[in-house]
């Protein structure tokens, strides 16, 4: 992504999603290897981790055995108000 804060991302929608890949070992097929994988994206099309998965396809040597992941929104327009004024104690 560009250069856009994290803060930026969660109100532009962003939510944070992680995943985890099963893949087999290039060297030994039969044994199955994990790696967590986690980036802010837009659910429910996820244009991130979609690239992430075809850049995996295309550069890395480990065939997929699948893709299980989760979403969430850390932070939704509703949370946010308009702060007119502020006390200082001391």
């Amino acid at each position: 992504m560009r250069d856009i804060s994290e803060m930026e991302l969660m109100l532009n929608g962003y939510g944070l999603t992680t995943a985890q890949f099963l893949y087999h070992l290039p060297d030994h097929p039969h044994l199955l290897q994990t790696f967590i994988w986690q980036e802010y994206d837009i659910a429910p099309k996820f244009p991130v981790l979609v690239k992430f998965i075809d850049f995996w396809r295309t550069k890395l040597d480990g065939p997929l055995h699948s893709v299980t992941y989760t979403h969430q929104k850390l932070i939704a327009p509703n949370e946010w108000r308009k702060v007119d004024g502020e006390f200082v104690l001391h």
